[in-house]
């Protein structure tokens, strides 16, 4: 490979890491961005009668659906891209959430089809979340075997950096539309113009996308007739199970990173701390900023340290940083800011776990073993972890999200010394 285009990397790769980052965040601000405009949705897709706490409770399960489809959704795209390609899933996943993604903009609501407006909603969610079942993992690993030898980490970093980033366009898009359009304005039609957009920008990704190229792996693997033969999932889980368990627990210490320290806290320390929704929200969207530069870092200083070493440190310095945070709303809330971003900074070892993850399968079967350990593992932290922490706060615990980060970072830390002595398997040939 040609050197030119930086340290190991050649033009063409990082025209796909770019392609595959730009792709990421697309797909993960369509993902998200439903979220961020819930309790319009609550008011216009359900009867105006029902009790406000029903109609956000049903709304919130229509966003959960979403992650209970990511394990089927994966599986079955793994499935055929361990058989026939990664590149054709890689396509597939972001053309499968742009398009639920603009039909949601053009949806009619609850006063114009009655029932039917929150039915397809649902069906829409739920196929967003199989496509970014596939994406993620199918992300991780595509872009695992385009890297350059002993830059795999960087490459990694980047790509869960661009699903970050992806959280703050949601984020910002929301902000514009509600600063941009009065409520009633939003009511009535603007509420429509992050989905249409989003939906847009993905099938700009589809059509970049097709400028990506097949993995070397894959290649090689369908050059040397090595591709796995019947359904891949059953080969994981017939001579991989102890990869399973550990993809799993690593995957627990991912999702208390994120959904505690990122997502959770903004609404926590309005409802705990006093502290007024607007500061919330420039602290989470500097904390988010500060975890996308995180993974980036977190990446590269895998190429530099290697997998073990980073991951100890960083689920150590993760746990710290939930505890320094919870500390400061506790002892010193004025800076409150400060400590959420270098927090979100330090949750950047996020961007590091998958390169555990990819080293911990072999090539013929790796995106079926990372996407249903990963997403089985996430759709079951992810829907417990909320409800486990919350119900920790309301017995009287105020360090409960730290206790429970904690606990993650040790199932984490766990995970890595057991998996320390496994081989490198990014190539074919080892």
């Amino acid at each position: 490979m040609s050197k030119s285009a930086g340290p190991g990397f050649s033009r063409r790769d990082l025209r796909t890491l770019t392609l595959a980052a730009l792709g990421g965040a697309l797909e993960y601000y369509d993902f998200i961005i439903f979220v961020f405009f819930a309790s319009v949705v609550a008011q216009l897709f359900f009867p105006p009668d029902m009790p406000e706490w029903l109609r956000q409770l049903q709304t919130f399960g229509i966003f959960a659906a979403g992650y209970l489809a990511r394990p089927l959704g994966g599986i079955i795209m793994a499935h055929f891209g361990d058989r026939i390609g990664r590149k054709r899933m890689f396509m597939l996943s972001v053309l499968l959430m742009a398009v639920p993604t603009l039909l949601m903009g053009v949806l009619p609501t609850y006063a114009t089809v009655g029932i039917l407006a929150p039915l397809l909603l649902l069906v829409l969610r739920i196929l967003q979340g199989a496509a970014v079942g596939g994406e993620v993992p199918g992300a991780w690993v595509f872009v695992a075997e385009h890297a350059p030898n002993g830059r795999s980490g960087f490459a990694i970093g980047v790509l869960t950096a661009g699903l970050t980033l992806g959280i703050v366009l949601g984020s910002a898009m929301s902000s514009f539309v509600n600063s941009f359009w009065q409520h009633d304005e939003v009511l009535a039609w603007a509420w429509r113009v992050p989905f249409l957009i989003g939906g847009a920008f993905g099938l700009l990704a589809v059509w970049l996308r097709r400028y990506l190229h097949e993995t070397p792996v894959f290649e090689e693997l369908r050059k040397r007739r090595e591709l796995v033969q019947g359904l891949p999932l059953k080969v994981v889980l017939q001579g991989h199970r102890m990869a399973v368990v550990r993809v799993m627990l690593i995957t627990w210490t991912l999702t208390a990173g994120i959904v505690v320290v990122i997502l959770m806290t903004p609404a926590l320390v309005q409802s705990q701390y006093s502290i007024s929704a607007a500061e919330a929200a420039n602290a989470s969207t500097l904390a988010t900023l500060a975890l996308t530069l995180g993974c980036v870092i977190y990446g590269m200083a895998v190429d530099r340290f290697g997998t073990t070493r980073v991951l100890l440190v960083g689920s150590t310095g993760l746990a710290l940083a939930a505890g320094g945070l919870y500390w400061t709303l506790q002892h010193a809330v004025e800076h409150f800011t400060l400590a959420f971003a270098v927090s979100g900074l330090l949750v950047g070892v996020t961007g590091a776990i998958p390169s555990l993850m990819v080293n911990l399968f072999p090539a013929p079967i790796r995106f079926s073993g990372i996407s249903f350990s990963y997403n089985v593992a996430y759709a079951i932290c992810g829907g417990l972890t909320p409800l486990a922490v919350t119900l920790w706060l309301r017995a009287g615990e105020a360090y409960a999200p730290v206790y429970y980060v904690a606990a993650a970072c040790l199932a984490g830390a766990l995970a890595i010394l057991i998996a320390r002595s496994a081989p490198s398997r990014i190539l074919a040939t080892e």
